[in-house]
């Protein structure tokens, strides 16, 4: 345990792996960049709940709907950046590996509010809002060593 609060809190000098990088490059304290991380992802989550409550209002409600979601949605992306800074963020976001999951996210949220703001389509942004959500999950697991692997081979033996 005492290992564990070493690494955590980047006093640990004798592995100098990726989290030690992390520590190192920003001016954060590491107990403020993950309260900021979970932050900003818990407000992601709210806008993102919000954006499903709100969808239902009459006239204004697909735009509501659209923008808090899209927004909830960018935040929980965002908050990332509390831990790795902006910069590794953006790389990272763009190596070979999640490229193209990027993309998908990136254009599904632009999907999502071109088909409120200018389709005026209900069904096409909820349809825009699911595959967002996909992306992003199939996104958030190009972080975790093998995970879209295994969901693959899940998928697979499912329709088998």
């Amino acid at each position: 345990m005492d290992k564990l609060k070493k690494v955590l809190s980047g006093q640990d000098c004798e592995d100098r792996g990726g989290l030690a990088e992390v520590v190192e490059a920003s001016s954060l304290s590491w107990g403020t960049r993950i309260k900021g991380f979970i932050a900003c992802f818990a407000a992601g989550i709210v806008c993102s709940l919000l954006g499903t409550l709100l969808l239902w209002v009459p006239r204004k409600g697909l735009y509501l709907f659209a923008v808090f979601y899209t927004f909830g949605n960018i935040a929980s992306i965002g908050s990332t950046v509390f831990l790795m800074g902006p910069m590794k963020q953006l790389k990272r976001m763009f190596e070979p590996t999640r490229l193209i999951a990027t993309i998908m996210v990136l254009l599904c949220f632009a999907l999502t509010l071109c088909s409120a703001f200018w389709w005026h389509n209900k069904g096409l942004a909820l349809i825009f809002c699911i595959l967002q959500s996909l992306a992003l999950t199939w996104y958030s697991l190009s972080y975790i060593p093998y995970a879209r692997d295994a969901v693959k081979k899940c998928f697979a033996a499912c329709l088998a």
